[in-house]
């Protein structure tokens, strides 16, 4: 069947059939009154279609407030609903103008959130996913079997070229896989982002000429799609492995045009989601976002970490990771999950268990720069509660074997 299919949660005073059809008819051929042109037979082609709708609960108070009161009973339901393909085509933003346009401020609705979004079986073929996926990461930083473990550049802003080389020579040399611009930093007046390349890079291939690896950096090119694709080839011209993107800032076009561009790895960054999913009641969920990120080329996603600094839970964060990891398709379409918030040598023990596979990158900054022995033993713990929780040792094992573990949990824990 060549129809692309959304579900919803939803919560309504309306009688519920009737608010589902205000619902589809919006987001397909029908209008607030029935008008000219609006044919059965074109209804039949092209009108959204309501598959299925699963009563949960009736509740005795509303989510979110709503402009409009029937004063009957308050339902929260499951709905599935389907387009053809004709309406869509392969273009992401009418696909999500189509799933999760104006409906999140129809009055009807007390609550809508969008959770799953499946697609025709023809999207396979023009959305192949990530040129670089989690086995092309780990093949450009040349481990496996393993979390890439990594940090951000801290302080987020302030820093001159030269000082964020330093301290990218101080993280390689302690052994990290893996650094990340912030998402605040771009190009800045005392921080021109072909200047930070220029001293990063320079520090980054004399240390691969010197041992044989080539830690990954990823630099936030974060512009204009003009300034993204020239920001990328200046990457790439100085030997770099890695581009982040702002995704929620820089839009879902041009992360397409950087993908379709790109010779290097996209490190995505969610910043900003919590307007998406911190309200239960209204948003998209990650599992639905995640896919369209990946089917646009983003090769590592965010998702957030156990006992993070945020808001979100630990299954929520369980689920994001576990999303990223699972194809769209049989094939090679996930992301590289990745962990962060507050993330130190502690949770890896959980993450482990609930995620059930290291195939991950695991950022630490305080959890490893603010380790009481230095950077380095920083560095060393974070990896090495990892390879105890793969090796199947606890807490406690871990830290008898592991100094610098056992220091952590003595500092952070």
């Amino acid at each position: 069947m060549n129809r692309l299919t959304a579900t919803y949660w939803l919560e309504t005073d309306f009688p519920l059939e009737k608010a589902i059809a205000i619902m589809a008819g919006e987001q397909s051929t029908g209008t607030f009154v029935k008008i000219p042109g609006e044919s059965q037979e074109l209804m039949d082609k092209y009108a959204a279609r309501v598959e299925s709708i699963e009563l949960i609960q009736v509740v005795d108070s509303y989510s979110l407030h709503n402009g409009k009161r029937t004063n009957g009973p308050i339902q929260q339901a499951m709905v599935r609903l389907s387009w053809p393909f004709e309406n869509i085509g392969y273009n992401l933003s009418i696909l999500l103008a189509t799933v999760a346009g104006n409906l999140f401020e129809l009055a009807p609705f007390s609550g809508l959130k969008l959770l799953t979004i499946d697609f025709p079986e023809s999207f396979k073929e023009h959305y192949p996913g990530p040129k670089f996926s989690i086995a092309g990461t780990y093949k450009q930083i040349g481990i496996k079997d393993r979390p890439v473990i990594g940090t951000i550049i801290k302080p987020s802003v302030g820093l001159d070229p030269e000082t964020t080389a330093q301290q990218v020579s101080t993280l390689i040399e302690g052994g990290l896989d893996f650094i990340k611009d912030d998402e605040l930093m771009s190009s800045s007046t005392y921080n021109v982002f072909e200047k930070r390349v220029d001293a990063c890079m320079k520090v980054i291939n004399n240390y691969a000429q010197k041992t044989g690896k080539k830690p990954m950096y990823a630099f936030n090119i974060s512009g204009t799609t003009s300034e993204m694709l020239k920001r990328h080839d200046y990457v790439l011209g100085k030997g770099g492995t890695c581009i982040m993107v702002n995704l929620l800032w820089a839009g879902l076009s041009s992360i397409e045009e950087v993908s379709l561009h790109s010779q290097l790895p996209i490190h995505g960054h969610r910043n900003g989601w919590g307007i998406f999913s911190r309200n239960p009641a209204v948003g998209i969920a990650y599992s639905a976002m995640s896919k369209i990120w990946r089917m646009a080329g983003v090769d590592h996603l965010h998702t957030n970490g156990l006992r993070n600094k945020f808001c979100e839970s630990d299954e929520s964060v369980i689920k994001s990771i576990k999303a990223c990891q699972t194809p769209i398709w049989a094939g090679s379409d996930r992301a590289m999950p990745v962990v962060s918030s507050g993330q130190w040598a502690g949770q890896a023990f959980d993450t482990y268990k609930a995620v059930g596979n290291p195939e991950l990158m695991y950022l630490c900054g305080g959890g490893i720069m603010g380790h009481p022995d230095g950077i380095k033993a920083g560095i060393d713990s974070v990896k090495q509660a990892w390879q105890a929780a793969i090796d199947g040792l606890s807490i406690e094992e871990a830290r008898q074997q592991y100094q610098a573990v056992d220091k952590a949990f003595k500092y952070f824990g």
